[in-house]
């Protein structure tokens, strides 16, 4: 597919790049965060372009495949997921068709029982509504295993964040992407696999990640109010207190980076906090 390069950002997870690279319909740049085991070879050997970083850059690496790539569209994927045979060739199709769209997210089925994600769900609910010019419901979020993205708009917004690493990095730059004037859809007809693993998964500090995150992500791009509902609404849980403390601890150093988008972006943000 010459339209199309699909990224992998990963780490130590050879098994599960084993299951999933061969799925895969278009050309793979894997983009290894200095694994320890053998991520790399296995995939070279499943014919993946393979860019072995000495540090890990968590979801920014992502960014890296997506400058060698030498193609219009980008497809993400993890070491966990692919996608469903004619996908992408239909996300071109969608793409082509509505130039003022940067990002589409498919529809995601996890494990072998094909279970709906709870957060495409939640999309095809269409709280933003689905704007004229749209191929779909409007989005401020998405899974990065499901996206597809408009590679010239995904880099001029900067791509993923090298300060958020994983753990909800999506929401950051679906906001520049809306604020940058692009147009986010929701498309269901495109289909991901997404069976997770469970190697080194540690629930506790994935939750304590993703509420750094959160708060991190509304310094950065949310009026102060939004910020202290989000750093209130932390304080509930011991994990969210661990996190509102990891984010304390950077927002000096990120005092000249807070950019609030325009009003009208946080205006359909603040509609999805029912959501």
């Amino acid at each position: 597919m010459s339209d199309v390069t699909i990224v992998v950002a990963t780490r130590d997870r050879a098994p599960e790049l084993r299951r999933s690279l061969g799925r895969h319909e278009a050309p793979v740049i894997v983009i290894d965060n200095a694994s320890a085991d053998d991520t790399p070879r296995v995939a070279e050997e499943a014919g993946a372009h393979v860019l072995r970083l000495p540090r890990n850059l968590g979801a920014a690496a992502r960014n890296l495949g997506a400058e060698r790539a030498g193609t219009r569209y980008i497809a993400f994927a993890d070491d966990d997921s692919w996608w469903a045979p004619g996908a992408l060739g239909r996300a071109v199709e969608i793409l082509d068709a509505h130039p003022g769209t940067a990002l589409l997210a498919a529809r995601v089925l996890v494990g072998e029982d094909e279970r709906p994600e709870p957060v495409s769900e939640q999309m095809a609910l269409a709280p933003l509504g689905r704007p004229a010019g749209l191929p779909g419901p409007a989005i401020l979020g998405f899974l990065a295993c499901s996206a597809i993205v408009r590679r010239d708009a995904f880099l001029d917004a900067g791509g993923f964040s090298d300060v958020l690493h994983f753990g909800g990095e999506e929401e950051l730059l679906a906001l520049d992407l809306a604020a940058a004037g692009w147009g986010l859809a929701y498309a269901p007809e495109l289909v991901v696999h997404h069976h997770p693993s469970t190697q080194g998964r540690d629930p506790s500090a994935r939750r304590r990640r993703e509420a750094r995150n959160r708060l991190l992500t509304a310094w950065l791009r949310r009026p102060l109010p939004a910020v202290a509902r989000i750093a209130a609404s932390a304080l509930g849980s011991r994990d969210g207190r661990a996190g509102l403390a990891d984010a304390a601890r950077l927002v000096p150093a990120l005092l000249r980076a807070r950019r609030p988008v325009p009003p009208a972006v946080e205006a359909a943000r603040a509609r999805l906090t029912r959501y």
